[in-house]
């Protein structure tokens, strides 16, 4: 007597659903515009990082003799500026330079604005008006004019720079976090909280900021290319790197005299800040439009 098989097709696993930060970056990837932008700005910090083993000339060695010399030139792919210098190198090494001064602001506002803005929007009262209105203060001027006020009293250089760009950016942020953590406060889940007895910084600490950290990150994000500009137009103004640092501000502003020998050398720092800033700005929209799932 034959014995019937049967055929058993192999169980498959249940796929398990990805979490948000895994969709987040799979709809980031996902999104071509971004992630070049994403690899144009890794090739920038890398090249900058790396600068000293990319086989450069030196960024400060100039000659009278070569100065100006075009976009093309043999030895100079990108020319020479006002004192010979080689541009290539310049551009690269201030990179450096210009990339701090535009992130490290906008970190340290970050850190500073989240905190102010989720004890103002948590706590309400007296405490939200006595933060909120001091920040308002801030708020008040342009951003533009309060940087060059702020970097005027404190004096040209680096460390000036960032502060009073730190001190810039922080009321939108600050102001972003309180007006999301006042939405999130009055929810069920802070409520429960309350009940079970967590105390205060425990609720801020654990409820609040994981549920409002993504919203003032995206706003922090698009900050960037706007302190890029700034920073960028402070050393311009002589109230931020100091010669012979290269920036890509500062090159702007001594190369402004070579601009009707060669424009395309003197325009070549605008290029630098306007496509970084660009791709900056990009990328913040690319990680907004990610991070909305629902949509």
């Amino acid at each position: 007597m034959a014995v019937a098989t049967e055929a058993f097709t192999p169980l498959t696993e249940v796929e398990k659903p990805r979490g948000y930060w895994r969709t987040v970056g799979a709809s980031l990837v996902r999104d071509k515009l971004s992630m070049t932008c994403a690899a144009v700005l890794a090739l920038i910090l890398l090249a900058a990082l790396f600068a000293p083993w990319l086989g450069l000339d030196d960024p400060y060695q100039g000659s009278m003799i070569r100065r100006l010399k075009p976009i093309g030139t043999e030895g100079h792919i990108l020319g020479t500026d006002e004192l010979g210098r080689d541009m290539l190198s310049r551009l690269i090494y201030g990179g450096r330079l210009s990339l701090l001064i535009g992130l490290l602001p906008v970190f340290n506002a970050f850190v500073i604005g989240t905190v102010l803005g989720v004890i103002a929007g948590y706590a309400g009262g007296l405490t939200n008006s006595a933060i909120m209105r001091t920040i308002d203060v801030f708020y008040a001027f342009p951003s533009v004019l309060l940087a060059i006020a702020i970097s005027g009293a404190l004096g040209a250089g680096i460390l000036n720079s960032i502060v009073s760009l730190t001190i810039v950016f922080i009321p939108p942020i600050a102001r972003v976090a309180e007006s999301v953590t006042t939405s999130v406060r009055s929810l069920d889940f802070i409520d429960a909280a309350r009940a079970s007895g967590a105390n205060a910084l425990t609720i801020m600490r654990v409820h609040v900021l994981g549920n409002v950290l993504g919203p003032i990150f995206i706003y922090a994000t698009s900050l960037v290319s706007v302190s890029m500009i700034l920073a960028a137009g402070l050393s311009f103004l002589g109230l931020g790197t100091r010669p012979p640092e290269a920036e890509w501000g500062l090159m702007l502003n001594t190369l402004r005299t070579a601009i009707y020998a060669q424009p395309l050398n003197a325009a070549l720092p605008g290029v630098m800040i306007f496509a970084v800033s660009i791709c900056f700005n990009m990328l913040s929209d690319g990680l907004r439009s990610a991070m909305d799932i629902r949509s």
